[in-house]
């Protein structure tokens, strides 16, 4: 078994959860109350931008050229297709430069990215792949499963079309590959240790979703360090 096949199976219960989850059901019939899809639109803005940053740093902890300048033109990907889309998003739903300048990440926003960036600098290529791959590949098979959705919401409907289309798809298969790849040549440990990253990421990513169904607010709310 592949060493992605081994990770997609031993995480199914929490694909399943995610695939079920309320935002996403939402989404795709349309009963998502606009102003959950507005923080989320937010907060992915900002996790995003963190996000470009690991890709990145994928790129100067690769062995050969090649793999430099994928990583280095996915981080590119991140910038220009999805803050695009973000950007769309933030016009239609009326999210002023003042929210942004003053946007503070929730709870969840922040331990994920603060997750990514722990196994960016303390792992190896692998670590970073592994770390970040749920996010490509959970988003795929939601656009996959929810694109014959209609919802009447057209928001909703863009947001589909985004992941549910074949360049989103080859992105993650190429993802995929480059993790077991990597996984074929490391130890066994190293192996455990990025299944471990997976596995959170596979958490956060349902957390994600709840966080923003329920506008989640940090237990004491007060001023954050924005970044």
């Amino acid at each position: 078994m592949k060493f992605s096949d081994l990770l997609r199976k031993e995480t199914n219960h929490i694909w399943e959860a995610n695939f079920n989850h309320p935002f996403i059901k939402g989404i795709g019939d349309g009963t998502l109350p606009i102003e959950c899809f507005r923080y989320y639109v937010m907060q992915d803005a900002y996790y995003l931008s963190h996000f470009a940053r690991i890709q990145s740093l994928g790129g100067t902890k690769a062995n050969d050229f090649y793999t430099t300048s994928r990583m280095a033109a996915h981080a590119q990907g991140t910038y220009e297709a999805e803050s695009e889309l973000h950007r769309h998003f933030s016009e239609k739903l009326n999210i002023t430069e003042e929210e942004q300048e003053n946007f503070e990440p929730a709870l969840t926003a922040y331990a994920y990215t603060s997750h990514l960036y722990r196994a960016a600098y303390q792992g190896h290529l692998g670590d970073i792949i592994s770390a970040i791959l749920p996010c490509y590949w959970i988003y795929q098979e939601i656009g996959d499963k929810l694109k014959y959705f209609q919802p009447d919401v057209p928001i909703y409907q863009e947001w589909i079309n985004a992941y549910g289309g074949d360049w989103f798809k080859k992105l993650v298969e190429e993802q995929i590959n480059r993790l077991d790849e990597i996984a074929e040549k490391v130890t066994e440990a190293d192996r455990q240790l990025m299944k471990k990253h997976f596995t959170i990421s596979c958490h956060y990513e349902l957390a994600f979703w709840d966080m923003a169904y329920n506008l989640e607010k940090w237990p004491a709310q007060s001023e954050i360090i924005k970044s």
